[in-house]
């Protein structure tokens, strides 16, 4: 029987004196894959300048470092020295600070022919993100022939498995990813010290592994939260949840790393659960994995970390560290592989067959940096580099022991969605325990259709998303001829995410709708339900049979046009390229009116708006006048002051808005509200809070200013501020998932039919001016995610919300224009949909404020 699972919190690392800069004449400059600072694909086709530029550097490279056929190891690098920095949150706990990575690894390259350096990125704030090689040195042709083997067995499987003596020719690819959390320090000193050990080790058994392996670690995946001290990185993300969305420039050069390498183990070192945690883990499991293939390997690896990790010898009474834990084998719930958000859950879509999370014992992070000892704080980050690096050492015994079978896994995984088999069901007791709460499937369709012309609701939105399938190393192709597919005529130009192909599990799992997996289990570790279908803003449909004539496609076709009709131009704001194209507008100048979800631009502006056209993929329409004369509200920029949390912030900010972070302490001090439009309330501002002179001018403010809130703190704040007459009721906090609503009004108007929800919230006791935006529908309104009544039987489900208000708007007494959402519209940069919602609510309260409301 599983017991809970109980998650504590720890973590800390070892010290190892920084070596002298890299001797002797300079190796070649250090090669960067600036993965991390390009965005998607789509604006290369659609024009955008600092995207084409970012994507011509990349193809400049001679090749991936995963990939290069021209190059064997190793393939040193100097790497540039990073200035030393005192205040490195590592050094109190004896670790290595980040200004110490380079210099290290530049020494160790010196000393040995088994370790390459390259650069795959830089993080938000600018720093280095090192990739480390570790291998046998490998002539040209060797190198040349690993990335034969390597691309075969992905785009060949079939021929990968009847080749009898591939196995024994591939060197496995073992993946350790170190630091995602940036105030989880040990794994980047673990990872430090086994490179180093393998690098000088003359000891056979290494030599052996490394002429049967190639370990790539990535050091530091977070080295802006290594040196303050964070979990988040520089942006206050959670890089551990970017991973089906690559918001942020660590994710994308992990993604691509991932990729290039496609490990068939992978580690990422966390902390702090004591006993160190070790996954596989508990249901509900992910459904569009090979799970039979997945869960034989990680457990197995599993148990031999395990071993690794009680055998360093240290107890709960001597040094404070219990027993390891799998939460598969010892925990009934919450501690799931669900969603594929995480580093490990992520992976096994690129062919990763043993992929774990492991969670180091002892607590360094807050509040234990803050209150302990400096003495016991690197007692402990020495044990837990010990652990971790013990995990390490088990992971890559596992894969030398376990080599072949390994590889050939990785090649089913990949024959089997080439092949277009239906999901296998895991046989119960495939590993002990493995039980029918274990079992989750999901049925494949036989293609999604991402249809082109008027079957598309937004052609930007549709090019956005298939240069992040493509960015993924999904296999995208576009129709050259109409096709018939599910009863239904598709036009030339469509996009067809055909699901024979070796990464199927990953194209599904992105276009899927999900599940309602709420009668499943009680409790889930973070989100249960996304689906880019159903979020991103396009139209996605799966089908059952497919002929099509079709060819691939690197990238989404330009969707940016001006018609050549005479007269004002007409933008709908449907989408966020569309809000980025209005602002840019705004910004220089240009007269916008706004009327009812559309942005008109004047005659004489044509050429803006083509320039914007181009830049962001955006097609203007004719405005259905020639006079110049228009029925709305004149739109200016709007500036907004925003006490929100990070990711608002930078969605905000990414939309193009000039946004002044607030908080209650911003406004105690003093706040010059002249410069402010829309105040948008959201997190860290607490009305009841504010001194007299604050308050004061902030009532000044709303006799006229517009105002967006979202989620608790709003609705708080709209009470206590006496805005709009409604009451808030909370759903059940734990409750989230994409949701069906249905959306009219001024700022609902256009909005996808399905939103996002955590911790929800409805709006009951409307007073008679306010206006309901969208509501949940009636029908469920979950449709993916996890949304229980509360346990104390209070309610607060998914039946109490149907048909209730999930977003208002009106104007109060004194001319604010105020807009409540109950849902998370921005949630993580997730749904790229709902942004433009956001931004109509924005320009509305704007435009509307100290004016009567109408309703376009």
């Amino acid at each position: 029987m599983r017991r809970s699972l109980t998650v504590a919190v720890a973590a800390a690392l070892l010290a190892v004196p920084a070596p002298a800069a890299l001797a002797g004449p300079d190796p070649s400059p250090p090669a960067v894959r600036d993965f991390g600072n390009g965005p998607e694909r789509n604006d290369v086709a659609a024009g955008v300048p600092e995207q084409a530029a970012a994507r011509a550097a990349a193809a400049s490279e001679a090749q991936p470092y995963g990939h290069s056929r021209d190059r064997g190891y190793p393939r040193w690098t100097r790497l540039p020295l990073p200035p030393e920095n005192p205040a490195d949150a590592s050094i109190k706990l004896g670790l290595v600070p980040y200004h110490g990575i380079a210099p290290r690894l530049n020494a160790l390259q010196q000393r040995s022919d088994r370790v390459s350096v390259e650069i795959i990125g830089r993080s938000y704030q600018g720093r280095d993100l090192y990739l480390v090689t570790v291998t046998e040195p490998e002539s040209a042709a060797r190198a040349r022939e690993q990335a034969r083997i390597r691309e075969r067995i992905e785009n060949d499987p079939a021929a990968a498995a009847r080749d009898r003596g591939l196995a024994a020719r591939y060197k496995a690819p073992i993946f350790i990813n170190a630091n995602i959390h940036g105030n989880e320090w040990e794994g980047t000193d673990a990872a430090l010290r086994t490179i180093e050990q393998l690098a000088t080790s003359t000891d056979p058994a290494v030599a052996g592994l490394l002429a049967r392996t190639r370990l790539y670690f990535n050091v530091t995946a977070n080295p802006d939260g290594r040196v303050n001290g964070v979990r988040q990185n520089g942006a206050g993300f959670d890089l551990n949840r970017d991973f089906v969305t690559a918001s942020q420039p660590e994710a994308r050069a992990m993604r691509q790393a991932i990729i290039d390498t496609q490990p068939v183990t992978l580690l990422d070192l966390h902390g702090y659960v004591n006993g160190t945690l070790i996954e596989p883990t508990t249901p509900p499991h992910g459904a569009n994995y090979e799970y039979d293939l997945f869960i034989t390997n990680t457990y197995a690896n599993g148990l031999r970390m395990e071993a690794a990790v009680n055998g360093l010898g240290y107890t709960p009474d001597k040094d404070g560290v219990e027993p390891a834990q799998i939460p598969f084998r010892d925990s009934d719930e919450g501690w799931d592989d669900w969603p594929p958000i995480f580093t490990p859950q992520y992976a096994p879509f690129h062919g990763t067959v043993a992929a774990h999370t492991v969670e180091i014992p002892l607590e360094v992070n807050e509040p234990a940096y803050s209150e302990e000892p400096v003495e016991e704080l690197r007692r402990r980050a020495a044990v837990n580099t010990d652990v971790a690096a013990a995990a390490v050492r088990a992971a890559y015994g596992f894969v030398r022991d376990r080599h072949e079978r390994l590889i050939a896994d990785q090649i089913e995984v990949f024959r089997r969605g080439a092949a277009g088999e239906p999901a296998r069901t895991v046989p119960l007791g495939i590993v002990p325990g493995f039980g029918p709460e274990d079992v989750y499937t999901t049925t494949f369709p036989r293609a999604y259709v991402i249809p082109a012309g008027a079957g598309q609701r937004s052609a930007t939105a549709a090019a956005r998303l298939v240069d992040h399938l493509i960015a993924n190393d999904v296999r995208v192709e576009r129709a050259r001829s109409a096709f018939r597919a599910g009863g239904r005529t598709y036009p030339a130009g469509s996009y067809v995410v055909d699901l024979r192909q070796p990464k199927r599990g990953l194209a599904n799992v992105m276009l899927e709708a999900g599940a309602d997996i709420s009668p499943r289990v009680s409790a889930m570790y973070d989100i249960s339900g996304w689906s880019h279908a159903l979020l991103w803003g396009a139209t996605v449909e799966p089908v059952e049979s497919l002929r099509a004539h079709t060819e691939p496609v690197r990238a989404a076709a330009p969707t940016g046009s001006v018609p050549r009709t005479p007269g004002p131009l007409a933008l709908r704001v449907d989408d966020a390229k569309e809000v980025r194209a209005l602002n840019d507008l705004l910004a220089q100048g240009v007269a916008v009116t706004w009327a009812g979800g559309r942005a008109i631009v004047p005659a004489q502006a044509r050429s803006a708006a083509r320039t914007v056209a181009d830049r962001y993929g955006v097609a203007f329409t004719p405005a259905g006048t020639v006079t110049g004369t228009v029925t709305g509200s004149p739109l200016a920029q709007v500036r907004v002051a925003a006490a929100a949390s990070a990711d608002e912030l930078f969605t905000l900010c990414e939309l193009g808005f000039p946004v002044t972070p607030v908080s209650t302490a911003v406004l105690n001090a003093g706040f010059d509200w002249s410069a402010t439009d829309v105040l948008y309330v959201s997190s860290g501002l607490n009305h009841a809070a504010l001194n007299p002179a604050a308050r004061a001018a902030l009532d000044a403010f709303l006799a006229g200013g517009g105002v967006v809130t979202r989620g608790r703190t709003g609705a708080a704040f709209n009470t206590a501020a006496g805005l709009l007459t409604a009451t808030t009721v909370a759903g059940n906090p734990d409750g989230n998932g994409v949701v069906r609503v249905v959306s009219g009004g001024a700022t609902g108007g256009g909005s996808p039919a399905h939103s996002f929800v955590y911790s929800p919230l409805w709006f009951t006791g409307l007073g008679p001016e306010v206006t309901v935006e969208q509501a949940y529908a009636a029908d469920g309104p979950l449709v993916a995610g996890h949304w229980r009544p509360r346990a104390d039987g209070s309610g607060g489900g998914q039946d109490a919300a149907r048909g209730q208000a999930a977003v208002v708007s009106g104007r109060d007494e004194r001319g604010a224009a105020v807009v409540l959402f109950g849902t998370e519209p921005m949630f993580r940069n997730h749904p790229k949909g709902l942004f433009a919602q956001v931004a109509r609510a924005l320009y509305w309260s704007s435009s509307s404020a100290g004016a009567a409301v109408t309703t376009p």
